[in-house]
């Protein structure tokens, strides 16, 4: 165990990372050695932000919170400290549960346990945006706003974050122009609903004002949106990511389903002929932009049709990126208190199974039909002499990779590139001058 030293562990979504990230930030300004995601946690304190989204992810951070026990209990680290969704939400029985962890923090309440810790050494505040990036330093995710007031039948986000709080627009642009004189150039922004991002300023939609400023900035190379609902969707999004070369045509929207009795039983607030009506608007707007989507199977009451009917929405959409999960149960949503999880879970997994194998083809398909095709990429990394790179239409860890052998350029370049070859994950591509 080193004293002085603060090891944070992140689990679940790059929202929950961004606060890892101010922690850090927090810490280093008051003297504390620091180390995120470490192989073999050694620190005097041992921070986990936990994930409480579906059963898998609290799981997780349950297991690991278990295996820090265990290390705390042989003396290869002090005390656990936790933080996160997770304990916000089960703040009161998981105490009692697990007597082995030191002290519990919210989502919202962690700046506690820094203002807790002494001072090794005399420094300023940080501004509470301010934070260490764990992300390579030409690449960082820009959250944008804090809870949700949709309340889909199947979600916890908001029993977890609360309502919808967006960010003032002058502070993301002050947090934007600290980030690039760093050395940022990709900017990805987020948020548990990006399409309501500033109706709790004046009842408008402000996304696109805040997008047209971001990309006025100097220095803003790729700006790339992440996690908008179709219901009341800004549509003048669309005009700035059609009008400004440095928003890029790639869109995150997750749809979940697209059966009138699916949307309708999960309370999405809309109906399948207004979602394909939206996916059409937003292809003939911006020309050649690329939609990520995911979709659920397994929702209480979907019948064969109902899947069916998902599936034909595939094919004829053909989504460009696209993830799909199926239906558990959580804790307090309406669907637990109002439904019966009455899809077997061999029939969720079944359709999961078959539903993907769908997309894996289709991905297939469109990654074909670019082989030959030169586009502009931002190099990630350099492994083995070989560049891993991005581009706009390719979010980090969840998108495609293109590998360019034979190049001199380094990570945080953009270089131009024709591609060679494609499989199901990634391309193969050159280099050209």
């Amino acid at each position: 165990m080193i004293k002085n030293k603060v090891d944070i562990i992140t689990m679940g979504c790059s929202k929950n990372l961004i606060d890892s990230e101010r922690l850090l930030r927090r810490l280093e300004a008051k003297g504390y050695a620091v180390s995120h995601d470490p192989e073999e946690p050694d620190g005097e304190y041992v921070v986990v932000n936990t994930c409480g989204f579906i059963g898998d992810a609290k799981e997780e951070s349950v297991n690991m919170l278990l295996e820090l026990g265990e290390l705390k209990a042989d003396g290869r680290i002090g005390s656990i400290v936790v933080m996160g969704c997770l304990s916000e939400r089960y703040r009161n029985e998981l105490p009692d549960e697990m007597p082995e962890i030191d002290r519990w923090y919210g989502k919202f309440d962690w700046d506690a346990f820094v203002n807790g810790l002494p001072d090794l050494k005399n420094a300023d505040r940080p501004r509470d945006w301010e934070r260490k990036l764990t992300t390579p330093p030409h690449s960082a995710y820009l959250k944008i706003s804090e809870g949700c007031n949709r309340f889909c039948a199947f979600c916890a986000i908001p029993l977890i974050t609360g309502r919808h709080t967006s960010r003032p627009i002058e502070e993301i642009a002050s947090e934007v122009r600290d980030l690039v004189s760093r050395g940022v150039k990709e900017f990805n922004v987020i948020a548990q609903d990006l399409s309501s991002y500033g109706m709790d300023f004046d009842g408008k939609h402000h996304l696109a004002e805040l997008i047209d400023t971001i990309a006025d900035i100097p220095g803003v190379e790729w700006i790339r949106l992440h996690y908008a609902y179709p219901a009341d969707f800004p549509m003048d999004i669309l005009d700035v990511m059609a009008r400004r070369d440095n928003v890029c045509k790639y869109l995150d929207i997750a749809l979940q389903h697209i059966s009138d009795n699916q949307l309708k039983a999960m309370r999405r607030h809309i109906d399948k002929e207004s979602t394909i009506k939206l996916l059409d608007e937003i292809r003939r707007l911006v020309p050649g932009i690329k939609i990520r989507t995911t979709l659920m199977v397994g929702f209480p009451g979907e019948t064969e049709q109902d899947f069916e009917e998902l599936l034909d929405f595939v094919r004829t959409q053909r989504f460009d990126r696209m993830g799909a999960f199926a239906y558990s149960e959580e804790d307090d949503t309406y669907a637990a208190m109002n439904y019966e999880d009455n899809v077997p879970d061999d029939v969720k997994q079944s359709r999961l199974d078959r539903l993907m194998a769908l997309q894996q083809s289709i991905a297939e398909e469109e990654s074909e039909k670019i082989v030959g095709h030169r586009v502009r990429l931002l190099v990630d990394s350099k492994e083995g002499g070989e560049l891993v790179c991005r581009s706009q239409w390719d979010s980090p860890e969840v998108d495609l990779e293109y590998h360019v052998a034979g190049s001199d350029a380094q990570p945080g370049d953009f270089i131009m590139a024709e591609i060679t070859d494609a499989d199901i994950f990634d391309f193969q591509a050159r280099e050209v001058k």
